[in-house]
């Protein structure tokens, strides 16, 4: 499983997160995307900790608190959804 984080700040760092999330448990990868036209932050970003029970955790502590002045969404990742070829096929 992994957490999706969103309406980060986008001037948050890796390592911003992996401070925030090592109080819940070891943290195996942050993904946090960039804008491929800009390279700035998208302002949301993904977390996966060792266990589900640590990602639980994080997320009913995490969801709806204040961050660097904004106010967290953190819950389950869900899978991507297929959106098909941009061309029409």
């Amino acid at each position: 499983m992994s957490i999706y984080v969103g309406n980060l700040s986008f001037e948050v760092t890796q390592e911003d997160m992996q401070e925030v999330f090592k109080d819940y448990g070891t943290v195996k990868r942050i993904t946090l995307p960039k804008d491929r036209e800009t390279g700035r932050m998208r302002g949301f970003g993904f977390v996966e900790l060792s266990s589900d029970a640590e990602e639980e955790s994080a997320i009913s502590a995490l969801n709806g608190a204040d961050w660097m002045g904004r106010t967290l969404t953190v819950n389950k990742a869900r899978p991507r959804e297929d959106r098909g070829n941009k061309r029409g096929f």
